[in-house]
């Protein structure tokens, strides 16, 4: 039998040659734990049982209505503006409009502008009138019924202003093998929509 003294921390079990001990807890350490247990506790009944803050899906539904007011309002300047509208010649503009013309419009149009399955932009003979406005128009609205998506609300304003530049740009150009042109030759469109 072992003769030394006990040692009144340890416990009297062990496992593997290793002992217990019956250390009590910091003080600070029980407290925060009790915290822990009443904040839980406030939490489950302020979110969970009385409803009275919003809980994640609610708060990101506020939030995206929220940025799609703020989209929304921001293409209805731009839309609101559209007559006055210009071209721009800034290299960096045409630069952004040539990433995004690449990204976005050039599995349809082909990178030189030619057209595949969209249109051809390089001839003079556009479905949807032929100046830079109706361009800006096209991209903003789309054309459902020939498979273009609208691009409103997915680009924004300057990206729609810097790829419809692009675009005039490749008026004019001959690209090899270009799409046959559309039936419809330049004509005075009419007045805007927007106006």
């Amino acid at each position: 039998m072992n003769d030394q003294p006990r040692d009144p921390l340890l416990l009297d079990h062990e496992a593997d040659g290793i002992k217990e001990l019956d250390n009590n807890l910091p003080r600070w350490w029980v407290w925060l734990f009790y915290l822990s247990i009443a904040f839980a506790v406030f939490y489950m009944a302020y979110y969970h049982v009385f409803r009275k803050g919003d809980l994640q899906i609610s708060a990101f539904d506020k939030e995206w209505a929220i940025g799609e007011k703020i989209k929304s309002d921001a293409i209805g300047k731009f839309e609101a503006n559209l007559t006055s509208l210009t071209p721009s010649k800034d290299p960096d503009v045409l630069a952004q409009g040539l990433q995004t013309y690449t990204t976005s419009c050039a599995p349809c149009h082909r990178p030189d502008g030619g057209g595949q399955v969209g249109p051809n932009l390089c001839d003079d003979y556009w479905g949807h009138g032929s100046n830079y406005v109706d361009t800006v128009k096209t991209i903003i609205t789309g054309v459902p019924e020939k498979g273009m998506l609208t691009w409103r609300g997915v680009l924004k304003p300057s990206e729609i202003q810097s790829v419809a530049s692009y675009i005039f740009t490749l008026r004019g150009t001959s690209p090899p093998n270009p799409k046959p042109r559309e039936d419809q030759a330049p004509k005075d469109t009419g007045p805007n929509p927007f106006e």
